[in-house]
């Protein structure tokens, strides 16, 4: 019966390596604790009960660290919202275009107003491509 539980943690680990969330991870690991079990149990009752408790003991038990790990993590492009840059092609607020550097990249940028080439902006929000960004106010 131990192969049953191999390959269900098998297909569990696929399923959770096809999906977003880091949910199904614990019941796999619950299939390979099982399947240690298995070895000395071979009631089918006794395996399930196993396999339940330990991914539920695994799962609630790790819930709060994976969501302290997890939680707030910005990725991608939205990382460098409220990052500084500067303005390598004026902006010009009425036909929407310009472009800025932000952390040696180059983007198109759009603005409230126009902004001239050489001016340090921030981001405010991305758009699909675009970054919208504002002039920094100067502290003096």
């Amino acid at each position: 019966m131990w192969q049953f539980w191999l390959i269900a943690a098998g297909i569990l680990f696929i399923i959770e390596i096809m999906t977003v969330g880091f949910l199904v991870f614990w019941f796999a690991i619950g299939a390979l604790i099982t399947m240690i079990f298995s070895i000395f149990i071979s009631n089918i009752f006794a395996q399930t009960v196993v396999f339940i408790i330990s991914s539920c003991i695994l799962l609630f038990a790790t819930k709060p660290l994976v969501n302290k790990i997890t939680k707030n993590v910005s990725t991608n492009v939205y990382r460098i919202i409220d990052k500084q840059g500067i303005v390598v092609e004026d902006i010009d607020s009425e036909f929407e275009k310009g472009k800025v550097k932000i952390n040696g990249e180059l983007w198109t940028a759009t603005s409230d107003t126009s902004i001239p080439k050489g001016t340090t902006v921030v981001v405010k929000k991305v758009d699909g491509v675009k970054l919208h960004v504002e002039k920094v106010k100067s502290i003096v």
